[in-house]
Formats: C-alpha cells, structure tokens, sequence
C-alpha cells in the first residue's frame, strides 16, 4: 500500500503550493473551529474553489474541526458542517465527541478522522474510536515505530501519523497550560505556547520544554500508516512548498535529497530530530535557544571592527539573512547581510569554502569566537518554488442537475427540480433528428456563471421536431437563471432527557494514595476514586468499603497489557466502578456490569458531546477543568447524565513522553523526582517518574466558592500525584465541603470573563 503523502494549508496559497509539489490530500481549517485558530484559513469561497480544483486533480482535502466546542456553539457549528458538506469536503478532522455525534446523525456523507488532539497512544484507544464511527485515527506524534505498527494493523482502519514539523512538548489533547495561565486553550485553537518560555531550574535557565523539530525523512518508508502528515498550518506557502517536495521524491523512490533538506532549514526550521520513533530520546529539547534557526553554515573566527569573519560551508549571497547564537540570548541574533567581501572586494555572493567578511549592523550583540552561524534565509531558495494555481472561479463548485426537456409544435418546454422554463416557437419536423438531440445536448451542457451542471438530459421529441440551437440555449438560460443551490442545513440530533439532579449534591475524593485521605470521615463522603499505577498496592484497597470505591484508569497508558491482568482481577473481585481519562480505558473494560465515568480528560463541554459520552458507556461526566462558569451551569441543566465538577486538584498543566531530567538515561533509576521551576514569578513543580513528565503550578486550583452556582451532581475534591500528609487534607477538606476557597489558590477561566 502506497502511504497518502498529507500536507497543511493555512491558507489558500499554501494549499495550491502543497497540490503542485505533489500532496495527495490536504488538510486546512476554516474561520470557526479549528486547532490554529490563528492561521488565515479558510473562507466558504477558497474551500469551495480549492476542493474543486484538487478533486480536478485526484486529491483530497480534510477540514480541521478539532477543537472543543461550547453549549452555545452548536448553531456555529452546524453552518461551519453545512459549509462543508456543501463543499464536497472528503473528511473532518476530529476532537470534540459532540462533533463526532453531530455528523454520524446528520452528515453521514462526511468521514469522521479522529484527531491527534484525542490522545491515541495505543491499539485499545484506536479500537474504541473505530467503534463510533471514525474511519481514520491520527496517532499521538510521541509513538514509537513498533506501536505505529500495531495500531496500523487494526483492521479496515485507517491510521495516520506526523513526519515532520513542531513538536508539542505534551501529549496533544492533554495540554491546559495555556488555558490556565493566560484563558487561551490549545483546546480552542489559541495556545500561546508557554512551554517554549525560559525557566529557572535545575540546570539553571532553560527552555527545559521547548522541543526540536519532529523530521523523519527516508525513515517514513517504514510506515506502514495510511496517510503522512506535515504539521504547518501556520507556515508560508513556501515552506509547504519546500516540505512536500522534500517528501514527495522519497515517496516517489528518488531518496532524500540533502540540496532540498537544506532548503527547508533555511526557510524555517528548529533543529531536527525523530523524536521517539526509533524509541526513547532524550535528544529531543532544545535548552539554549527557541524558534527558528536556519542552515549551519560555519562559525566565528573572529570581529574586527563590526565586520564579521568567518568560512563558509554553503553558498552565501547579499541579502541572504544569518542567525548567530549568542550566549546568554534565547534567541539568535539574526541580521540581513548587506555587504559581502571575499580577498577584500565586494562581492555578490561567495561559495562553500570561502573566507568572507560579513559587515555586522550597528546593534549586533559581542560575537564570541566560535558562535554558530546559520543561513535563515536565502534570496535563491525564496525563488526556487514558484508554481501555478487556477484562474478564479475556474474550479468552483456546481450543483449537478438532471434536466427534462419536452419538445412540441410551437413550444419547447425544460424541467429541472421544481424549476419549469418555456420558449415559444413554430417547430418543423427535422431533417435529422439526431442533430437536435445533440444541439440540446450541446447546450445544457453549457453552464457559463450559473451555480449547476448539467448531470443528465433527456429529450422528448415523439414528433421529431427541429429546435434551433439558438433556442435550446435560450431555454437553458431561462432554467439555470433559477436554480440557486441550497446548502444542507443539518440539525442537532435528539438529546435523551435531562436528568433529575442529585439533591443535595455528594462529594467525591479521588486519591492515589490511601495513607493522603486516612484521615477523612468516610461517612462525608459517597465515592472515593483511586487512581491506579503500575506501582498501587493493591492491599490499600482493602482500606476502603468496596461499595464506596471507583477505580481510575491512567490517562496516558503506553503498555495496556501490563494492566489488563490487573483490571481482570479487581472485575473479578466485585469491583465494578471505574473512572476512564482516555478512550483506551473504554476498550479494557466490559462493555456491560460496569459503572463507568469520564474524567475532565475526556472533554464534554457541550450536551451533543455528554450524549455521545451516554451512548458509549459512560453513567457519568466531569466537566472540563478549562471550561468556563456559564458554559458549566448550561451543561448541569440540560445534561442526559449526572455531572461531577472537580472543586480541587493539583492539576497536570501538561503530560509528556519527553524527560526533564539532565542525567543520562543509562544514569537513570526512573524513580519519582520532582523538580522546582520558576517562570516569570511564577512557581511550578515537575514530576518526573518512569520517563513521563508532569508539570504543575505551585498553587493548586480550587473553585469551590464557585460550585453551587453550577449545581453539579458530584463535588469533586483530588489529592493525587503530589505529597500530601493525612492532616493537610483534612484540613483542606473542612473548608472545601464548606464551599470554601483555600488560600493561596487559582480558578483559571472560571475567574475570567468571556470564552477561553
């Protein structure tokens, strides 16, 4: 099977680029709903336009609708999905599961793609996906090879993976930091990118989570994925162009190419690496310095009075654009080069070997001897990717029409839909009545600026009557004239109804260590979930009423085997509560005689998404950690399922597969660590352990005060993942059940105005 080469758009450009250098589909967003919120994308009349002239071509074009999607978003929604069944677009690209819900009911001819924001790390994750409907799974980028290829082989599934482009430092899907810092979601299409700031630590300041780019080069021929992807929407049409051609000749069996590799590092690029695809690595981070740097070509000897000095390992010319790291500056110096000297002279431009002399602009920073210098930019390359796109309107989109046309004495007669034209005539038999077939043929054929085209035409002409073709034409004006194509206007599909709420509302404790929740009164508290580990002791759960306990399944799950013994055992101990954070949970448990609840990680932010959670499995919903006030005491009304709000938790802002710590891994015991960070004022604490890390803030959230206005069915209170000792939590506890904020806390969008 040959793999589907994928590339982005984050405007019209860049698609038309990515179709010339060879894409067979692309992926783009459009102006509501998308993941790159911040991209250009998409109008209704570029899709239109573009998905025309790519199915022109024999390609592909998938919309991005992966971002989550709040109660009072719905009406959006529907246009933004009517928009593209209009549009003939060949698959949506997937997150939200009331998204997911909307088009299995009301757009069946769309193929659902779920999304990398969804998290599939493993077989069972894409196993539970498939069963709802989705035809193709974007695996998580943190995947190794052996694990692509197990999913791969699940049957009649489509798999799809990254080859190249950004990192995220966390699990996508699995990120609030920018939510909870500044109320722009990664979920919503807004991220700000805070993991790619500088922190204090353990090394001192670093961009400790700042990730290298993900390039895979020959090794995508070892995939055996349906389709490959290129992240970028938010690039130029040039860098598409530059990373599609690139991969395009290794599929095509021509190699990489290291002239074109070049290309691509100048144009932009991070340093690269092949992230886990080989299996861990360490050498994924890039500590000293962020953002783009270009294509190393040498290092300084030496500055004599502003005039920089060095040898070259690529051609170099006036204009070109040169980055140098600077010690000390988290971004490269970078500067245009506006004289160019060889033996003393001025030159145009020099080549690979040559001693240069490069005059330095007037605020370029101390160079010492030895700094790397990289070409960013290259007047030769922006010129070396030129291509040619369709006239507009050449490739808009027309309703296909079935036409009827009746042919008597002195009328001639056409139908089409609930649309009649006539024209009037005085109609001699004809000579050859196979000409006035093919004359009318001729000209409905024709639709010039109309909105149609012509699908089939059928004459009756039992007299064998002769039609000028004058006349045809003028009857196929009157009738296209009319036809103006309604676009679908989908619906919401039914809800079931709202429930009866828990009054007065129970409290839950979630835990992953007895010794931390020991000193609560039991009788306070209806539920106690226990997260499980590799590492539980199970003999805690003997500390605890077997009625009273909901087992957590880990969100992130990279050897299922490893549990499924476990949660065999505890099903067969009479264990029948389970809290899932992520679809794999889904797969691993029975599909009947278990009571199963979704974490916030399972996003339900809108009652299309909580009936979707109710039709596959779920007795309850948490809602979203990032959500916001309004959109929470919506939901509690109008919600098919009982809710539980989280009040208190030392939240992950991030879960990640890339290792913080500075030691080697051969050096590493994998044992818990925690590490203190410190960012702009603000304190943060990672958890690293088993080759997973974890970020925090120092201050834990707690919206307690908030939580009768929503009117939740379950309050939610967490003492998990970080130390706490048994009289803290009571502590914690007698203001939390009282509705009391702790000192010292955050509420993230809940003490924001508007969206997130």
């Amino acid at each position: 099977m040959k793999s589907e080469l994928l590339a982005p758009a984050g405007d019209i450009e860049s698609g038309y680029a990515a179709l010339y250098y060879g894409a067979d589909a692309v992926y783009l967003g459009l102006q509501k709903f998308s993941a790159r919120a911040t991209a250009t994308n998409f109008s209704e009349q570029n899709l239109d336009e573009f998905v025309g002239f790519a199915h022109h071509l024999g390609r592909k074009v998938y919309v991005t609708i992966n971002t989550l999607i709040q109660e009072s978003e719905l009406d959006d929604l529907l246009k933004t999905l009517d928009v593209c069944s209009k549009c003939r677009v060949d698959a949506l690209i997937i997150q939200d599961l009331g998204v997911a819900r909307i088009v299995k009911s009301s757009y069946p001819e769309l193929e659902m793609h779920a999304s990398t924001q969804m998290a599939v790390h493993n077989k069972e994750g894409a196993l539970e996906l498939q069963k709802f409907g989705f035809s193709r799974v974007v695996v998580a980028r943190e995947l190794t090879l052996s694990e692509i290829k197990e999913i791969a082989a699940i049957p009649n599934l489509e798999t799809e993976a990254f080859i190249h482009g950004a990192l995220c430092y966390s699990y996508s899907g699995l990120c609030l930091f920018s939510s909870f810092e500044s109320g722009r979601s990664a979920n919503r299409g807004k991220c700000l990118y805070p993991c790619r700031s500088i922190f204090d630590g353990e090394a001192g300041e670093k961009h400790y989570f700042s990730m290298k780019d993900m390039a895979l080069s020959e090794d995508v021929l070892k995939m055996p994925v349906t389709s490959l992807k290129i992240e970028g929407r938010k690039k130029s049409p040039l860098y598409v162009a530059a990373v599609t051609d690139y991969y395009r000749r290794i599929l095509d069996g021509k190699g990489a190419d290291e002239n074109l590799a070049e290309h691509i590092k100048q144009i932009f690029s991070r340093p690269w690496c092949e992230f886990h695809f080989r299996g861990k690595d360490k050498n994924v981070i890039e500590r000293d310095f962020v953002g783009h740097r270009g294509l190393f070509i040498g290092q300084v000897n030496k500055v004599i009075k502003n005039v920089l000095m060095f040898k070259t390992n690529h051609k170099i010319a006036r204009y070109d654009g040169l980055q140098i790291e600077v010690p000390g500056i988290e971004k490269p110096f970078g500067f245009s080069v506006q004289k160019l000297k060889l033996n003393g002279k001025n030159v145009f431009e020099a080549k690979a070997g040559d001693e240069i002399a490069v005059e330095l602009p007037p605020q370029a920073p101390f160079l010492e001897k030895g700094c790397k210098i990289y070409l960013s930019s290259s007047s030769e390359v922006k010129g070396a990717y030129d291509y040619t796109k369709p006239r507009p309107n050449e490739f808009k989109q027309k309703m296909p029409v079935d036409v009827w046309v009746e042919v008597k004495p002195q009328q001639i007669m056409a139908k089409c839909l609930d649309f009649t034209a006539k024209v009037a005539g005085e109609f001699e038999p004809a000579q050859d009545v196979a000409k006035v077939l093919d004359a009318a043929q001729r000209a409905f054929a024709k639709s010039g600026e109309s909105d149609v085209v012509l699908n089939s035409l059928q004459v009756s002409n039992p007299k064998n009557l002769f039609v000028p073709a004058s006349l045809f034409n003028e009857l196929r004006r009157q009738l296209y004239g009319q036809i103006v194509p309604k676009a679908k206007v989908g619906v919401l599909p039914a809800l079931d109804a709202a429930i009866v709420h828990i009054n007065p509302a129970k409290w839950i404790v979630k835990t992953d260590d007895w010794q931390k929740i020991s000193a609560l009164p039991q009788d306070e508290i209806s539920e106690i979930v226990y997260l499980l580990s590799e590492e539980t002791n199970l003999n805690d759960l003997k500390n605890i009423a077997k009625n009273k306990i909901r087992l957590a399944l880990p969100t992130v799950c990279r050897k299922p085997d490893v549990f499924k013994p476990k949660i065999e055992a505890l099903l067969a101990q009479g264990y029948k509560k389970w809290e899932v954070g992520n679809y794999w949970g889904l797969e691993v448990l029975p599909d009947k005689g278990v009571d199963i609840s979704f974490d916030s990680s399972l996003y339900t932010l809108n009652t299309q998404a909580v009936q979707m959670a109710k039709e596959m499995g779920a007795g309850r919903v948490t809602l979203s950690l990032e959500d916001t006030l309004e959109n929470m005491k919506t939901l509690t009304q109008k919600a098919s399922l009982p809710s539980v709000m989280v009040v208190y938790q030392d939240v992950p802002l991030f879960t990640s597969a890339a290792c913080i710590r500075s030691n080697a891994c051969k050096d590493c015991k994998r044992e818990e660590k925690w590490l203190n960070l410190t960012k702009d004022g603000q304190k943060y604490q990672a958890l690293s352990k088993n080759c997973q890390t974890m970020l925090f803030a120092q201050k834990p959230y707690c919206v307690a005060e908030f939580a009768p206005q929503v009117k939740a069915d379950f309050y939610r209170a967490d003492f998990a993942f970080k130390p706490y000792d048994s009289q803290k939590v009571a502590q914690i506890w007698e203001k939390l059940k009282n509705f009391q904020n702790i000192a010292e806390s955050q509420q993230a969008n809940l003490s924001r105005l508007g969206g997130f």
